[in-house]
């Protein structure tokens, strides 16, 4: 019952996953061909749920299309637009459907999307859906006694910052998603490599948390200036900006960026997570210039 993600991690062995965004509306054939061609190069494609609150069609749904195209998804859960009883039915639903791989994520805030005067629930935090999670695989109804149709076999995994400026803070807080079940991490963007090694050894590996170290694609200077300013957590250093700032072509050149970071997180992470927004047809060739083995 284990997803292919799942038997990778477990093993110890390189896992590299890549992430999707949901379609804008209801044609996923996009969707699908994008990842169609990652999955030669990735072990699992996460599918973004409501990232930077903006609208877009259901995680699951697409998940499901995916698995049905013998894709393996990682369902990704945020709790900012559903209450305990929506988080619930949705663990069921991708545990009933065949879907394995849940990350489970508190949010971003309604604030940065493109419809601000949206309403919030956060009943839940990422704490608290990964004890439902494991409360689910237990066999346990979140309410009283026993599931009747048995435990779910759900793959749980959480988020991190390497960047956040509390480490002894993160570090509670992983600890917390380590109570809770979380069995593996995927980390927002790091830029610099002493960082996600300190993160590793003082953090994680203490923790037993296995690490996929987010790399994202940055497609030119002003590219990279608004990610830093709009994604929290985002932390990208004035050298790489001006790098590709000074670049004759700066795609290629964020597309050098990117596998000289995935070279060198390597040292230090058990696997890495490419993030690419609208241009996910670049990871595999980032992963080429990267050379994994």
């Amino acid at each position: 019952m284990k997803s292919r993600l799942q038997s990778q991690i477990e093993s110890g062995l390189t896992t590299i996953t890549a992430e999707i965004m949901p379609p804008r509306g209801a044609n996923t054939a996009h969707a699908i061909s994008k990842a169609n061609v990652l999955s030669k190069k990735v072990h699992a494609i996460n599918v973004t749920d409501g990232s930077r609150a903006i609208m877009r069609m259901s995680s699951l749904s697409l998940c499901k299309i995916l698995l049905e195209a013998n894709l393996e998804p990682v369902l990704q859960v945020a709790c900012r637009d559903k209450n305990r009883i929506g988080l619930q039915a949705e663990l069921l639903g991708a545990s009933a459907l065949g879907i394995r791989n849940i990350l489970c994520l508190s949010g971003d805030p309604v604030r940065i999307g493109d419809q601000p005067d949206a309403r919030s629930i956060h009943e839940y935090d990422s704490i608290k859906l990964l004890r439902t999670v494991t409360q689910l695989n237990n066999g346990q109804d979140p309410v009283s006694g026993l599931l009747p149709d048995g435990p779910t076999t759900l793959f749980p995994g959480a988020a991190a910052d390497p960047n956040c400026r509390s480490l002894d803070g993160l570090r509670r807080r992983l600890e917390l998603k380590k109570e809770a079940g979380a069995k593996f991490l995927q980390t927002q963007m790091v830029m610099d490599e002493k960082i996600l090694d300190k993160f590793c050894q003082e953090v994680a590996v203490p923790l037993g948390l296995p690490v996929l170290a987010g790399v994202f694609l940055l497609k030119s200077a002003k590219n990279a200036i608004f990610i830093k300013k709009v994604v929290p957590g985002a932390c990208i250093p004035d050298s790489i900006i001006q790098r590709l700032a000074e670049a004759s072509n700066p795609l290629e050149e964020g597309i050098s960026i990117a596998s000289e970071q995935i070279k060198k997180f390597l040292n230090s992470s058990q696997g890495i997570h490419i993030m690419a927004i609208k241009a996910e047809e670049h990871i595999p060739k980032i992963i080429e210039l990267a050379n994994i083995n």
